[in-house]
């Protein structure tokens, strides 16, 4: 007997991810295909846009031969993108970059000028997108002032998912929650920003038509539609962008319910009514419907500092082939007492965004004696993260989010000890729901409620299984109670020490260059 499946479609930074599931959310079938970050020169991070089109085409047409060989029919097709993507396109469609992604660094400086600029502030409360190197509009005026080629001969600035539906569909449109991310996009107006689009120095003639995101659009061409295997009128969903889906994808979609993951980096979301920014710019605000705004904040650095340890403190570790390094850490930051001895780790090894939104941080390890080992180390690195984490929860609760509730997912999941120093930290239960395919999931779930199979998302959370509870420990709570306001005096105190000696260094590479 033949069923009908929604696919979920998450365009992401390191690869695409496809997910066919059925109208109760079971998975019936997923792939995924990577693709490569170029780098060069230093600070940049690009892909190519037509290796991403090709990786969801390839994908989407396995998951639909695969669905319709278990005879089942596709009733639409949903789509997850990453945010804050940047792609020159010319008059002939053609890209004349390859797609900035949201960790390039190259607008560094005319984020710093902006941000010093009343107008940053301005544009952030309205636009819900902190001025930082990641929003195309630092990036925009980057393209102003050092490739004013390129920058004048633009017809259209898209994200990638505009570009695949541009390539399907011939038509230039941006779903509210993609453009919700530009720093471009006044929240309360659902349409681009006038002094924004000034700063930038673009028209709105230069930007796509923003639609809701359970906006449908058929007619996809005809050579794309037999590649994929697909009618040229199956219904396509705009979707949203990756964050947003995903806090729908866990069930975190009720007031106080509070998404957290902890993947190479991490963030935290919580789904409010209407939109709301922060007086200090600390928090994001980006649109999941018209009736659904996530607010939260990212942090750089969740387990790629783990990685960091396992990899520079711990290279001489011998191993067995059955052996997981990762466990073997874990194991050993099992038998440290919670604080680790009075050792602090400020987990900025990549720079950091919120709370405080400033590239140039630097990783810290704060209170080391004679008396601390490796071990201690890990135990500080595992509970810098989530006290970095809960910072970022602690803005939102100024903004006047109340947390009931805590979901946490991502490759951290898999670690007990991990999970539990979440809960102790945060001071509340912590929730793991089942799968790992959240922002698919939330992509075909919007999907289901644009083509009426969901009225409205009341029943999502009953649909989200709970694979693990972790309750916190009254003894390790007063523990880190004692810890949390100094990590956060150390790490608000150090921001200006930070930018200084950055200074010094770019002072100093300058002077050995110029040798």
């Amino acid at each position: 007997m033949s069923e009908n499946a929604i696919i979920g479609v998450d365009i992401g930074t390191t690869s695409t991810k496809t997910t066919a599931f059925d109208l109760s959310g079971n998975i019936l079938a997923e792939t995924s295909r990577e693709y490569p970050l170029y780098s060069e020169p230093a600070g940049r991070a690009e892909q190519d846009p037509d290796e991403i089109l090709e990786a969801m085409i390839d994908t989407l047409s396995q998951i639909v031969k695969t669905v319709t060989d278990m005879g089942n029919e596709v009733s639409g097709v949903s789509f997850s993108a990453a945010m804050h993507s940047l792609i020159a396109i010319d008059k002939s469609g053609n890209p004349l970059t390859r797609s900035i992604t949201w960790a390039d660094q190259r607008s560094t400086e005319e984020t710093t000028q902006l941000k010093s600029d009343e107008r940053g502030l301005s544009i952030y409360r309205r636009t819900g997108t902190p001025i930082h190197p990641m929003s195309p509009l630092t990036k925009l005026i980057w393209f102003q002032k050092h490739d004013p080629e390129v920058f004048k001969a633009t017809h259209k600035w898209i994200s990638i998912k505009e570009y695949i539906f541009y390539k399907l569909f011939h038509e230039f449109i941006v779903d509210y929650s993609i453009a919700s991310a530009t720093g471009l996009f006044h929240l309360e107006k659902l349409d681009w920003d006038d002094e924004a689009l000034q700063v930038a120095g673009i028209s709105r003639e230069q930007l796509s038509s923003p639609v809701s995101t359970t906006q449908t659009i058929k007619g996809m061409n005809s050579d794309y539609a037999r590649e994929i295997g697909l009618s040229e009128e199956i219904p396509f969903i705009v979707g949203a962008s990756d964050g947003v889906l995903a806090n729908l994808g866990v069930g975190a979609i009720e007031t106080g319910s509070v998404a957290c993951s902890v993947g190479t980096s991490g963030a935290v979301r919580t789904v409010l009514p209407k939109p709301v920014t922060d007086s200090q710019g600390r928090t994001f605000c980006y649109a999941l419907t018209e009736d659904h705004w996530v607010v939260g904040g990212p942090i750089n650095n969740g387990g790629i500092a783990f990685r960091w340890l396992r990899d520079n403190v711990f290279d001489d570790m011998k191993l067995k082939d059955s052996e997981d390094p990762y466990d073997l850490l874990t194991e050993r930051a099992r038998n440290v007492v919670p604080g680790a001895q009075g050792l602090l780790f400020l987990p900025y090894l990549t720079g950091e965004r919120a709370p405080y939104w400033n590239a140039d941080t630097k990783a810290v390890f704060f209170g080391l004696t004679l008396n601390h080992n490796r071990n201690e180390m890990i135990r500080s690195v595992l509970e810098g993260v989530m006290y970095q984490m809960d910072s970022v929860v602690e803005a939102l609760k100024e903004t006047g989010v109340e947390p009931l509730e805590f979901r946490a997912t991502g490759g951290f999941t898999k670690s007990r000890l991990w999970r539990q120093i979440m809960a102790d930290i945060f001071e509340r239960e912590i929730l793991v729901p089942e799968g790992s395919s959240s922002a698919c999931f939330g992509a075909a779930l919007l999907g289901m409620n644009a083509l009426g199979i969901l009225s409205d998302f009341s029943s999502v959370k009953d649909m989200v299984q709970i694979s693990s509870r972790h309750e916190p420990n009254e003894e390790n709570m007063r523990v880190y109670r004692e810890f949390k306001p100094i990590f956060n005096r150390l790490a608000k105190s150090l921001q200006s020490e930070f930018k200084t000696l950055s200074d010094v260094n770019k002072k100093l590479n300058n002077t050995k260059a110029a040798l």
